[in-house]
């Protein structure tokens, strides 16, 4: 199906949990959006109020302390925790 664009667009219909969503690609086979259907959409909403809000108020402290992270990061990168290898250390305990 071509859109407006000229971009092919295919819809793939997946069943992830409890949700049928629709995932979109272009011509090259990348996912550019997801369709959610209506009625799982309004479940959404109610499940979790202020979905639609398009605009969330971080706090600055809360702005000011990613940034300094980001920043340790940059300046000493190889202090990062592999997530996957964290995650594996952290069940291993339980």
């Amino acid at each position: 199906m071509k859109n407006g664009s000229g971009k092919t667009k295919c819809y793939l219909t997946l069943k992830k949990s409890s949700m049928n969503l629709q995932y979109i690609s272009d011509s090259k086979g990348r996912t550019t959006g997801v369709f959610i259907p209506i009625n799982e959409w309004n479940d959404l909403k109610n499940k979790y109020k202020g979905i639609e809000q398009e605009e969330i108020n971080i706090p600055e402290w809360h702005k000011d302390l990613v940034r300094e992270r980001v920043e340790d990061y940059k300046q000493n990168p190889d202090t990062a925790l592999d997530f996957d290898a964290t995650l594996d250390d952290i069940e291993k305990d339980l």
